[in-house]
């Protein structure tokens, strides 16, 4: 049975609101006034560091993923209309079902750190070669302690930008969303610390959603919002899709913009892929467009035909992933569809027409000599960031505790290096600490490092990419 009246709980983790229009505004005016939000616009989409204010940033980006969102989730309600939203629990959620998928894609990327993807995998590089080697260390002398230094060593080394952002909304920003809109943007439902699986649920647990520092939170609101363990929200299937379909033409737009390719490479790189690939359905499209861009004055050719092909291609993607939604709609209210929507059929024309863009933009944009470039020097960047922090890591726990209570240590550059981080971090920090039993010292001293290293990576991950050269710059004396 699909009834979303248990699904848009009033429920948040403090003062819940006293009905669900109140609730929508509430978490709308949050996330728009959150400083994690607005540090998105200088964070990399493709290109990294772009002064060109036209290309996208992770901001835009959103943007327009959130548009997306609300386009297709207007067309869902639609066409639900047909036999009536009571039928769904619908009739008093209208509001809500387009805002939360709206707002949910604007924080998807909330959690990704400078630099885009790449920093990512550094990220799990660094703490694979650098942190793994501690927790080995620490003493564990009973079968509970001995799996927590496992888990915490699974986790610890598997940051991703999704889980991040659950412990950004939650923790670092407190932002107090409603339940439900905190759960939409759980976009994978795997535990950093858990393994993969070949379950039924492979694909939603395909990457880590969440980290065990968030595990507690999540399983509350899955209980109270009646989701099951490893699985979806059903408007993160909406997010997801909006996501995608953002993708379709905006790198190569972008790639025109930087001079990478030229409008004319673009309609010939698209048209042979096509052809080799035997897509009839994009292919029909360009050719149509490209035509009609080519009758404008020259320095319009280039808008005129991504706006004419992004606006074709959004409306017939945004119909289609409509269609998988309400065709699977029991599946995806019970967050057990276990597919994107867009990918759920590999013969249908818009997914082959999707992959055939998604192609391109590896061969040609992601491969290209100059965002691999930027990507070097990214790694160059984060890596020595951390090796700048790593002194905070190496304290012993005592030392730590007494640089917080601002006392004098002996290592004198973690004095200084303390006073930099972030003060709503150092909270987060703090009161995961209070929370543990001093009682078990092996388990204390496992947990609190592991939070220590993950206040480093808050405050690393946290950056703009902008800030993050300024600060690699200072710590390295290069000014």
């Amino acid at each position: 049975m699909i009834d979303y009246k248990e699904k848009f709980s009033l429920k948040r983790e403090f003062y819940s609101s006293a009905n669900i229009e109140i609730t929508v505004e509430s978490d709308r005016g949050r996330i728009f006034s959150s400083s994690a939000f607005r540090r998105l616009q200088k964070r990399t989409q493709v290109f990294a560091l772009e002064l060109n204010a036209s290309i996208r940033t992770r901001l835009t980006h959103s943007l327009e993923v959130g548009q997306n969102a609300r386009y297709i989730a207007r067309t869902i309600l639609e066409k639900l209309k047909i036999d009536g939203l009571d039928k769904y629990g619908l009739e008093e959620f209208e509001n809500a079902f387009i805002s939360t998928s709206e707002m949910t894609s604007l924080i998807h990327d909330i959690g990704n750190p400078p630099f885009g993807h790449f920093a990512e995998e550094t990220i799990n590089k660094w703490i694979k070669n650098n942190v793994l080697e501690k927790i080995a260390s620490f003493s564990a002398t009973n079968s509970e302690n001995i799996e927590l230094k496992e888990l915490v060593a699974k986790d610890i080394s598997n940051y991703d930008g999704n889980a991040q952002a659950i412990r950004i909304i939650t923790k670092l920003q407190r932002l107090n969303l409603s339940y439900f809109q905190i759960i939409s943007v759980l976009k994978y439902t795997r535990g950093a610390f858990e393994e993969k699986n070949s379950s039924n649920l492979n694909y939603l647990k395909k990457k880590p959603g969440f980290y065990f520092s968030e595990k507690e939170l999540v399983e509350n609101i899955q209980k109270e919002l009646n989701i099951k363990a490893g699985h979806r929200f059903p408007i993160t299937y909406i997010m997801e899709a909006a996501d995608d379909i953002s993708y379709l033409t905006a790198d190569l737009e972008d790639s025109v913009q930087k001079g990478i390719l030229s409008l004319d490479e673009v309609y010939t790189i698209i048209k042979e892929e096509c052809i080799r690939q035997n897509e009839e359905f994009l292919l029909s499209n360009i050719e149509k467009q490209y035509e009609r861009a080519k009758k404008d004055e020259e320095p319009y050719q280039f808008n005129m035909f991504f706006t004419l092909l992004r606006v074709a291609l959004v409306t017939n993607f945004v119909n289609y992933v409509s269609e998988v939604y309400i065709n699977n709609h029991q599946e995806i209210f019970d967050g057990s569809f276990n597919a994107a929507l867009l990918e759920y059929d590999k013969d249908d024309e818009h997914y082959k027409a999707y992959k055939v863009l998604k192609d391109i933009s590896a061969k040609y944009i992601y491969q290209n000599q100059e965002v691999q470039t930027l990507e070097l020097k990214a790694y160059a960047i984060i890596n020595s960031l951390f090796d700048n922090y790593k002194p905070l890591l190496d304290l012993d726990k005592n030392d730590f505790s007494k640089l917080l209570r601002n006392e004098r240590i002996d290592c004198f550059i973690s004095q200084r290096l303390i006073k930099r981080l972030s003060s709503k971090q150092i909270v987060a920090y703090k009161q995961d600490i209070s929370k543990l039993d001093e009682n078990d010292s092996e388990k204390f001293a496992i947990l609190e490092f592991y939070y220590r290293v993950r206040l480093i990576i808050d405050y690393i991950s946290g950056m703009t990419d902008d800030y993050a050269l300024e600060e690699y710059k200072i710590l390295n004396a290069l000014k």
